[in-house]
């Protein structure tokens, strides 16, 4: 675009219009390029198109004013808000209405975060192939802990939370603190020195405790000295660092691994209102049991006793009735039985007559019915 200047008392005038229109012609013509500082006054609307935000200088505090098409900028779901450092890849323009300068925005990264990633991605495959995140080698947590080892920075909600969570679910419970840095250069050595010291003083379980923090904030837990320390130390430890979309690498290495501190409270301690209703349900249960099985044994000594009175009575019966038996048979066996039924027994002299060679004609012989004997001559 030509920029027109108007001829006054011989020289060139521009109108601010056409100034305007001239540097963002010439601005048009510079490259692409990254640009390096801190966001602040981030600024987004559903409403608006852009995105807008400042980029400061973190050295000399120079600012530089920046937009980007809203719908880029969500699709980047990076979360930033202000203080952090970032690259961004635009490309300058001005505004020509006001006359301001600007950075029009393509795409925006954190601070080292590719470089930081690419580190981390060959952290976790090479402590992965070693068999630190193995699930064969994580510990099941006490039922009951003796003594709770808590490492997390000092003054941190994160030990509040856990502190005050435990106590409530579990008032006898007892609490180890190791107070560290969680954040910055210093803090994977004393992170890892904390998990030791609390294996020493007898803690049988640990809980790794911190609040959220941005992608830098949390690089101390996944530094190789913390991620080392929680998979060899020889007690469980709950991981519960950032919130739970964070995963940094002690949560692969960790025997369970908690989404919040509150929720790391949870998994090391019962609830005792819970116990105490599961204790009173077995207690009803068992008087229940104990009053069923004496009702069930009471029947029984009762119908023992009421066999024992009937057994002398049901011998007795059993005899008359095997002596009744006995009577029968014999009785249906006897001489006696047979003449009543009116058979006769002949004797000739003493011996009984059984076949008729044993007599002759004019033989005596002496003839016994049912109701007596008589005297007869053989015919």
């Amino acid at each position: 675009m030509k920029v027109e200047a108007t001829e006054v008392d011989g020289r060139k005038v521009y109108s601010v219009r056409s100034f305007n229109q001239g540097v963002a012609t010439w601005l048009n013509r510079l490259p692409t390029l990254w640009v390096e500082g801190e966001i602040t006054e981030l600024r987004r609307q559903d409403r608006w198109a852009s995105v807008f935000f400042t980029l400061k200088d973190p050295e000399d505090g120079a600012c530089l004013a920046a937009q980007m098409p809203r719908g880029q900028f969500d699709a980047l779901q990076l979360g930033l808000g202000d203080g952090e450092r970032v690259h961004v890849f635009g490309r300058p323009e001005l505004y020509e209405q006001r006359g301001e300068l600007r950075l029009k925005v393509m795409t925006i990264e954190r601070f080292g975060l590719g470089a930081h990633l690419a580190a981390l991605e060959r952290l976790k495959s090479k402590l992965a192939a070693e068999g630190l995140f193995a699930a064969g080698r994580k510990q099941t947590l006490p039922r009951f802990p003796r003594l709770i080892g808590l490492v997390t920075g000092n003054d941190a909600a994160a030990k509040k939370d856990v502190v005050t969570h435990i106590v409530q679910r579990f008032p006898p419970a007892n609490i180890l603190i190791a107070e560290t840095y969680v954040q910055g250069p210093r803090a994977p050595t004393a992170i890892a020195a904390a998990i030791g010291a609390l294996c020493e003083r007898g803690a049988d379980v640990i809980v790794l405790a911190r609040g959220g923090g941005s992608f830098e904030d949390l690089l101390p837990f996944s530094d190789e000295r913390v991620v080392r320390a929680v998979a060899e130390c020889n007690v469980p430890i709950v991981s519960a660092v950032g919130h739970e979309q964070d995963t940094p690498l002690c949560d692969l290495a960790a025997d369970v691994r908690a989404s919040t501190p509150t929720a790391a409270a949870r998994l090391v301690v019962p609830d005792i209102e819970e116990l105490r209703a599961r204790l009173e349900r077995t207690r009803t249960g068992l008087h229940r049991g104990a009053r069923t099985a004496a009702e069930r044994y009471t029947q029984r000594l009762e119908r023992a006793h009421e066999r024992l009175r009937r057994a002398p009575l049901l011998a007795i019966e059993r005899k008359r009735a095997r002596i009744d038996t006995v009577h029968a048979r014999l009785g249906a066996l006897s001489p006696t039985a047979t003449l009543e039924r009116g058979y006769a027994i002949v004797r000739r002299g003493e011996d009984v007559v059984r076949t008729t060679q044993q007599i002759d004609t004019g033989d005596d012989v002496s003839i016994r019915v049912a109701d007596g004997a008589f005297g007869a001559t053989v015919a």
